[in-house]
């Protein structure tokens, strides 16, 4: 495709097309690019692509692409490459870029001011409007966003954020103080990405001011920064909830080796806790032995509560992603998981009471003359099990979040795992009660 009909397309789709190419033919199409354009369709390259175009382009481009790239952007590629090649990038930029990607990557890991842009429009309080737009057409063009002006005072702290309509429908002799409120939103410099994307949520902002703990302000976050992080902890959270380590790339990024790395580590976890379930059987060895009929509705039994299981672990996980729950929620949800478990466990255990009671009567099923005990053995089993389950499922992920862990990792599968040796304890408990005498 030639570079003049290229240049014409969004920079995503730009990356898009670049993506797709033969790897002799990437770095190509990205070198004909217009250097107006070049920064933000790199930003949008894949973290592998771009460590991989920081290593072949020559220094004098590579500067040029960085220097010209949304500080918040040049933040995040940085983050995702080698510290080797951190310390080439950085020695590249200007001294006042230099400066500014050493102050975001300065903070710890993880905080919203690695998001944040210095590159927003700022005013003072006795500014009037006319004024202020004069200030926005000189050094606006390089801001992040247009749609707040924020108020300082001298030390330059925030003291409020006016939209940008209100300026307009503003005479423009009115100073900025006769339309401020001294009312705004802020995020502070040291606060987590998780808690900054439930303040976006919250206030249905396009854009929030970052400031330090006394206020100073030192930067802005946009609702597209956010965005990006949101898809990043869901596919997280997914992934983690699938029973599989976070991948650091997308899949067809990752290298197979790293791929079957991930995976295994929660086999392996996970296989060893069904190996539980199979000493669980042999120590039912004599009562599977006098009633072999029991061993038919064991997958029914571990399923039932494994699924019950999941399905109570991925309410909670969302619920406290949203800040819905939090830990001293606890003895709510386990009231109503019993109450639920409960209700759930009576409807499959009286569905699996009429499937015994139907086959043994009209369909030429022989399950003996202890039939009924057999039924009424499988809908107590079912009860209990399923109540165990969906209690199980929604106390790990709030256990987890109590010891600081992350709650996604309490897995379907993991759950699923667990209740599995629970429930064949409880269906042969239920049997032994029930059946001792009849068929045990």
């Amino acid at each position: 495709m030639q570079d003049s009909v290229l240049s014409k397309l969004h920079p995503i789709d730009i990356a898009s097309i670049i993506e797709s190419q033969k790897e002799n033919e990437k770095l190509i199409t990205f070198l004909m690019l217009p250097k107006d354009i070049k920064a933000e369709v790199f930003s949008y390259l894949s973290p592998v692509l771009q460590e991989e175009m920081i290593q072949k382009l020559g220094s004098t481009q590579t500067a040029e692409v960085l220097e010209n790239m949304a500080p918040d952007d040049r933040t995040e590629i940085l983050e995702n490459i080698p510290d080797t090649l951190i310390k080439e990038s950085i020695n590249l930029l200007s001294d006042k870029e230099k400066n500014i990607a050493l102050s975001l990557l300065g903070y710890p890991e993880g905080c919203i001011a690695r998001l944040m842009t210095p590159y927003y429009v700022q005013a003072k309080k006795d500014w009037t409007i006319k004024r202020t737009f004069d200030h926005i057409k000189k050094y606006g063009k390089k801001a992040e966003t247009l749609n707040f002006v924020y108020v300082v005072d001298d030390n330059n702290k925030l003291i409020d954020d006016i939209r940008i309509g209100m300026l307009l429908v503003t005479d423009d002799k009115q100073t900025l103080e006769s339309v401020m409120d001294y009312e705004y939103k802020s995020l502070i410099t040291t606060m987590s990405k998780e808690d900054a994307i439930h303040y976006f949520d919250k206030y249905d902002r396009a854009a929030l001011p970052v400031t330090t703990v006394d206020g100073t302000l030192v930067g802005i976050v946009t609702f597209d920064d956010i965005m990006d992080e949101i898809e990043k902890r869901d596919t997280e959270d997914f992934q983690k909830l699938g029973g599989v380590e976070a991948l650091e790339f997308s899949y067809t990024e990752t290298p197979l080796l790293s791929l079957v790395r991930k995976r295994a580590v929660w086999l392996i976890v996970l296989f060893a806790g069904e190996m539980l379930t199979a000493s669980a059987l042999a120590f039912f060895e004599n009562e599977i032995a006098a009633a072999v009929v029991l061993v038919m509705f064991i997958p029914l039994i571990i399923s039932s509560g494994g699924n019950s299981g999941s399905q109570a672990a991925t309410l909670i996980v969302r619920a406290m992603a949203l800040k819905e729950l939090t830990i001293k929620d606890w003895f709510y949800v386990m009231r109503k998981e019993l109450f639920s478990g409960f209700s759930l466990g009576l409807i499959l255990g009286v569905v699996g009471f009429l499937k015994i009671a139907i086959s043994h009567n009209y369909t030429g099923a022989d399950y003996g003359d202890h039939w009924l005990a057999l039924a009424f053995t499988i809908l107590f089993s079912l009860i209990g099990v399923v109540m165990w389950g969906t209690l199980s499922g929604s106390m790990i992920p709030i256990l987890l979040k109590r010891l600081k862990l992350d709650p996604a990792t309490s897995s379907a599968p993991l759950v699923a795992t667990l209740v599995d040796v629970t429930g064949i304890v409880i269906y042969f408990s239920v049997a032994a009660l029930l059946l001792t005498g009849k068929l045990i």
